[in-house]
């Protein structure tokens, strides 16, 4: 017997011989962990601890029914009854048994997804075996916990209307970030309006990405700064900051959006990259940054990781990458009509799976169902 089974035991005689303990709960975790330490259980003790369980698991107190729903919700012996039983406690002892790989139906997850509270859907944030649908649901709630959980949840899937939102959300939230660039399951162009955060190596598979996409999908030509308007851009930047980066995103066709990301991006990358997208030399670019006299001007350092930056990367691929870090929709060029140059393909919610998975256990459906049609919206 396992040396943790064998001293969970020794707890509960303990607590037994003092009279901590209601006995008909001892029994109950005791058996479940003699079985749950046989490889294969019999199967008439799985039918005597089903009968005992589903009998005793209405009655057993708050603690115990949270100890056994960790314990059996993922044993692939638990009988459904057991489940059941569980399940129909709700509350706490629900999440934990959502939380600890519960067999569920997509049909199941997916209604628990719409129609769960907080908690609950919480706990299916951190299960492997969400749906696509599921997983919109959850996103759609628009709950920070619950957002952050699934992005550290890299055994989920991320279907890509999910990603766009979750990005979205990142450049408010710059907690979303990191979890998002360590998926290994998303791609670089999806990754793209996270350069700011990104690492060198990620940095140079992100502007590989977009050059290849450029290649084959070239973006309008747009005209660069005259000399005159980029010598009024110098006279702003040393007087006015905002009013120098509202023209750079202007002239751009950014907007408001891009004007923002400009100014709250103390790296000064976002202006560099903004700069090298209006046609401007690295060396006028370098003028108008440390013209600005904020701290990234006073650092020799990053003046010179900015020259690096913009010395390799083209206007073009400058331009894609600003407008995703800020999630502007740019402005054409020649008609100044709403225009947006994509660098991921546009996609909807996608659609449920063809087959679900059969039932997990043997009326575990129609108490999740009660469960789900008490809940209070509010």
């Amino acid at each position: 017997m396992p040396a943790r089974i064998s001293q969970e035991l020794a707890d509960l005689a303990r607590l037994a011989r003092d009279g901590d303990l209601d006995l008909s709960q001892v029994s109950l975790r005791v058996k479940a962990d003699l079985l749950m330490s046989a490889a294969q259980p019999p199967q008439e003790d799985i039918a005597a601890f089903s009968e005992m369980a589903s009998t005793l698991i209405p009655t057993i107190d708050e603690p115990t029914a949270l100890i056994l729903a960790r314990k059996l919700a993922g044993w692939r012996h638990t009988p459904g009854a057991v489940l059941a039983a569980l399940a129909a406690r709700g509350g706490s002892v629900l999440v934990e048994l959502l939380r600890h790989g519960m067999p569920l139906s997509v049909a199941e997850l997916e209604h628990l997804a719409e129609t769960g509270d907080e908690a609950i859907r919480a706990g299916l944030a951190v299960r492997a075996d969400l749906s696509n649908t599921a997983v919109l649901l959850l996103v759609s709630e628009a709950d920070r916990a619950i957002d952050l959980a699934l992005i550290g949840n890299v055994d989920a899937p991320l279907p890509r209307a999910a990603v766009e939102i979750l990005i979205a959300r990142s450049r408010s939230d710059a907690a979303y970030q990191p979890g998002l660039l360590a998926r290994e399951d998303l791609s670089n162009l999806e990754l793209a309006p996270l350069f700011l955060r990104a690492g060198p190596e990620r940095r140079l598979a992100i502007v590989e990405s977009l050059m290849a996409r450029e290649a084959l999908h070239p973006g309008e030509r747009r005209p660069a700064i005259s000399n005159d308007a980029f010598a009024g851009w110098l006279s702003l930047a040393g007087d006015d900051r905002a009013s120098a980066f509202g023209a750079i995103a202007e002239h751009l066709g950014g907007g408001a959006p891009l004007a923002a990301a400009i100014a709250n991006d103390r790296s000064r990358d976002l202006a560099a990259l903004s700069l090298v997208a209006s046609g401007a030399s690295v060396e006028e670019a370098t003028r108008f940054l440390i013209r600005l006299g904020d701290d990234t001007a006073h650092s020799v350092e990053r003046i010179f990781a900015l020259v690096a930056l913009m010395r390799t990367i083209r206007p073009s691929i400058a331009f894609r990458l600003a407008m995703l870090i800020a999630g502007a929709h740019p402005v054409s060029a020649s008609q100044r009509k709403g225009q947006h140059q994509p660098a991921m393909d546009p996609s909807g919610t996608p659609a449920r799976s063809g087959a679900a998975r059969p039932e997990a256990q043997p009326g575990l459906s129609e108490v999740l169902g009660r469960i789900g049609a008490r809940r209070d919206r509010g």
